[in-house]
């Protein structure tokens, strides 16, 4: 999880609205301090290196860059690689941070986007993550197993844990 150093990149100067979407990635190495009955082979280990990447944007432009990282996924899994995937919305579980009316609106545009994609997908009640909904992606190898790979968060805490802003 590299968000605090992708937080600090935004915040080290003063924001301004058109500046936006801010897009940060990067290649780390992580470690999980895993169980070691819970380590499985190359699917479960204690360090691997990640792909994570933050967009910083303002609400109005949530939809676009849904949207923009779907079409990406389709083509890094469908296009280059011949993934099948699956798209699982994963929706406010039980101890979650945050606004009731927060979550429903970023509910509410996780869905909307997922409709317009014209892709099949599955409500998972309760299985987002403490801070926000999230899109799980889940692609097919080739024994027809399915592995989570992506996911596609929606975080309005971030921005205020770290104090996040833009100005007009």
């Amino acid at each position: 999880m590299n968000c605090p150093g992708h937080c600090i990149m935004y915040s080290h100067m003063p924001r301004t609205y058109n500046e936006l979407p801010m897009r940060y990635a990067d290649f780390g190495v992580l470690h999980r301090n895993e169980m070691s009955g819970a380590l499985t082979g190359l699917t479960r280990v204690r360090r691997f290196q990640q792909d994570d990447a933050h967009i910083f944007c303002r609400k109005d432009q949530i939809g676009d860059e849904i949207r923009g990282c779907l079409d990406f996924l389709s083509y890094c899994y469908e296009t280059v690689f011949g993934f099948t995937f699956k798209l699982n919305l994963a929706t406010r579980p039980e101890g979650f941070l945050g606004e009731i009316s927060t979550w429903n609106e970023a509910e509410a545009d996780l869905k909307e986007v997922l409709d317009e994609s014209g892709r099949k997908w599955a409500l998972n009640e309760g299985d987002g993550a403490f801070y926000g909904p999230k899109i799980d992606i889940t692609i097919q190898d080739a024994l027809r197993r399915y592995h989570q790979c992506a996911t596609i968060q929606l975080d309005f805490q971030l921005p205020q844990r770290f104090d996040l802003s833009y100005f007009e």
